[in-house]
């Protein structure tokens, strides 16, 4: 089973958009984190944001975890990590 790390900031419109840009321009992840897949989710009526990764296995996710950790946003930006969460993906669906 895949896991996931679930990272919530609070975030302006012109944070989210240059962080949506860039997974855009280059979908690779950054070197250090083995992820398989990223969704980005945002709730514009309270400004959050979440990021979750996808990782393959629980190694590729402590050792993702581990490196995503120690990155900071760039100090131009108006963003704020509130919280990081990990999961164990026990049922992953889309509909037809």
């Amino acid at each position: 089973m895949p896991y996931t790390r679930v990272a919530e900031f609070e975030a302006d419109d012109e944070a989210v958009a240059r962080f949506v840009n860039m997974v855009k321009e280059d979908p690779s992840p950054p070197e250090g984190v083995p992820a398989s897949g990223i969704n980005i989710l945002r709730n514009r009526d309270n400004g959050r944001l979440r990021v979750v990764v996808f990782f393959d296995s629980e190694e590729d996710l402590h050792k993702g975890s581990e490196t995503l950790d120690a990155m900071n946003p760039p100090e131009d930006i108006n963003v704020r990590r509130l919280s990081v969460d990990t999961f164990e993906v026990l049922l992953q669906s889309q509909t037809p």
